[in-house]
């Protein structure tokens, strides 16, 4: 079965050379996480106009910059029956359960606990050891069912070495991948740095995790930065992901009784 001539061993391919570019995250190769601290950003309020939807202003206040060995990726702050949970892509926080990531946002910076890794979907979650006083964490609302497309979309992130930015975009398609099922595709601006974000709809429900750029390969290697790749949020299974964390004592959550 083909798709505009391209073979699903291709895309496969194509998947994975994506994910390598994301794992880049267009952050110069010498950066470590101390090195990405917004120690110089400029923590006073940003204007947010009136025109960005309630829906728009929640999720942009929700986003923070997971930084790792590589450089940073993108994530949002969930509120999940008591807890406190950071969401981003598995190959963003891809260490073993239990590594400590650092996440940070509007000058703040805390610490988060990888509790929940699925390579095959590409979704990471981490328990924040640590609260902000500046982000607001939504409360968990996965979508029931797959979005349509033409669906409105939106996601916030940190592109690059920008500062946080927030998006638009409408569901352009699926495509269908041998390991992870089917997948979203975004029509709306995306580059490295943005993996890991959550992708809601405009009335607030959990579309999604981006974790890809698409990437055509012919006639040379270009990256195609209004074509994002995001797995559908159906792919979790949220109690299932907490049994580690909740395999502590320690933890008195609703999440764990």
């Amino acid at each position: 079965m083909k798709f505009k001539n391209i073979t699903f061993k291709e895309i496969k391919k194509m998947k994975k050379l994506a994910i390598l570019f994301c794992l880049l995250l267009c952050v110069p190769a010498k950066a470590t996480p101390s090195a990405s601290l917004d120690t110089t950003l400029n923590t006073a309020p940003v204007p947010v106009s009136s025109v960005m939807t309630d829906t728009e202003q929640k999720v942009r206040s929700a986003a923070v910059k997971v930084l790792t060995v590589h450089g940073h990726g993108s994530g949002s702050l969930v509120k999940y029956k008591g807890l406190t949970l950071l969401f981003t892509a598995n190959h963003v926080a891809n260490g073993m359960l239990g590594t400590v990531y650092t996440a940070s946002a509007n000058g703040e910076v805390k610490m988060a606990m990888l509790i929940y890794a699925d390579p095959a979907h590409d979704i990471a979650i981490l328990y924040m050891l640590e609260e902000f006083s500046t982000v607001k964490p939504l409360k968990y609302s996965p979508r029931e069912k797959l979005i349509e497309v033409g669906k409105e979309i939106t996601y916030s992130g940190y592109p690059s070495s920008h500062q946080l930015m927030t998006f638009r975009g409408r569901v352009a398609g699926y495509e269908v991948l041998t390991e992870s099922g089917t997948q979203i595709l975004l029509h709306t601006h995306g580059w490295f740095g943005c993996s890991g974000s959550l992708v809601y709809d405009s009335e607030g429900d959990i579309v999604g995790i981006l974790w890809g750029v698409d990437v055509e390969k012919r006639p040379t290697l270009q990256v195609v930065g209004s074509l994002i790749w995001i797995q559908p949020i159906q792919a979790l299974n949220i109690d299932y992901a907490l049994q580690a964390l909740c395999a502590s004592d320690k933890i008195k959550a609703r999440a764990c009784r």
